[in-house]
C-alpha cells in the first residue's frame, strides 16, 4: 500500500481514508465486512496495468476511516450519501463501481439512489437484501449477536470466528500468507466499528432491494463463485430482474472470486468494461 496515494477527506461530519493509484477512466472497489482498502491490494497492480484509475476507500467503521458509535450513522441512505460526496471530491466523470459482499449491497444502493454518477456497476458475491420480513427479523437479530460478541470477546475471537465460517471454507486453498494477510486485517479493525457496522448496515437492517432492480438502467456485470451455491444462485435471480444484466460465475472459486480465481475474475472485468462506449 506505500506504493498507493493516501489521503484523508472529511465528510459529512466524518474523516474517510482513501487510497488511489494508476491513471484513466475511474474504478472504485468496495470492500466487504471487516475489510479495508488493503483488501484489494493484491488486484491493484493488474487493475493499473489495465489502464484504470483505481480508487479504494476505507468504508465507514473500516480501517482508518472513522468509525462513529451510533448504528443510525451507518444506515444504507447515510453511507449512500457519504460516497456520492467522497466521488464528488475525487472525481469529475461516472465511475466504474466495483463492490463485493458488504460493499456490493452498499454499490447497489448507490447506483439506485445515484445512477448518473456511476458509468457502470460490478457486484461480486453480493445481496439485494431480505425480502421475507421473518429471515429480516432472525438475521437482524444473528447480526446483533455477533455485534455484541465482537464487543464483549474481541478482534482475535472475531477472526478466528469469521475464519471459521462455511461461507469462506473456499478460502482455505488460499496461500498462507493471503490467509494470513486477510487475518491480520480482521485484527487491525475496531470492536465499535464493526459492531455499529453490523448493526445500522447488516444483511438484516439493510432495506431489501429486490423490487427496484428493474430501475437500474446502465451496464450491470454480477460475479459468483460456483463453490459458492447461495451467492451464486442470487446472482442468477438479480439478472434476471436487471435489465441487459450479464452474470459470470467463477468455476473453483467461493465468496472471495478475486482472490481465489483472480485471473478469471480480471478476464470478467475486462470483457464486461471493454463494452462500455468509451472503452
Amino acid at each position: 500500500m506505500s506504493t498507493w496515494e493516501e489521503r484523508t477527506i472529511a465528510v459529512r461530519g466524518v474523516t474517510y481514508r482513501v487510497c488511489a493509484a494508476g491513471q484513466g477512466a475511474p474504478l472504485v472497489l468496495l470492500h466487504g465486512f471487516a475489510g479495508s482498502s488493503a483488501h484489494w491490494a493484491p488486484l491493484v497492480p493488474e487493475l493499473v496495468a489495465r489502464g484504470w484509475r483505481v480508487i479504494v476507500p476505507d468504508l465507514l467503521g473500516h480501517g482508518r476511516t472513522e468509525a462513529p458509535i451510533a448504528p443510525a450513522r451507518y444506515a444504507a441512505a447515510e453511507q449512500v450519501a457519504d460516497l456520492a460526496h467522497l466521488f464528488g471530491e475525487l472525481v469529475s466523470e461516472p465511475v466504474r463501481l466495483l463492490g463485493y459482499s458488504m460493499g456490493g449491497r452498499l454499490a447497489l444502493h448507490l447506483a439506485l439512489a445515484h445512477p448518473a454518477r456511476i458509468a457502470a456497476l460490478v457486484l461480486e458475491s453480493a445481496s439485494p437484501g431480505l425480502d421475507d420480513p421473518a429471515e429480516r427479523a432472525a438475521r437482524q437479530r444473528a447480526d446483533e449477536e455477533l455485534a455484541t460478541a465482537i464487543e464483549e470477546r474481541g478482534l482475535d475471537w472475531f477472526a478466528d470466528y469469521w475464519e471459521s465460517l462455511p461461507l469462506f471454507a473456499s478460502r482455505q486453498r488460499l496461500s498462507a500468507e493471503r490467509r494470513a494477510a486477510l487475518r491480520a486485517e480482521w485484527l487491525a479493525q475496531r470492536p465499535h466499528g464493526l459492531a455499529a457496522s453490523l448493526r445500522g448496515f447488516g444483511t438484516g437492517s439493510m432495506p431489501p432491494v429486490w423490487d427496484r432492480l428493474s430501475e437500474l438502467r446502465l451496464p450491470v456485470l454480477v460475479i459468483a463463485g460456483a463453490l459458492d451455491t447461495r451467492y451464486a444462485a442470487l446472482g442468477r435471480a438479480m439478472t434476471a430482474r436487471i435489465p441487459g444484466s450479464q452474470l459470470v460465475v467463477v468455476p473453483k472459486a467461493g465468496h472471495t472470486v478475486h482472490l481465489e480465481q483472480p485471473a478469471a475474475f480480471l478476464t470478467a472485468l475486462e470483457r464486461f468494461f471493454r463494452q462500455l462506449p468509451d472503452r
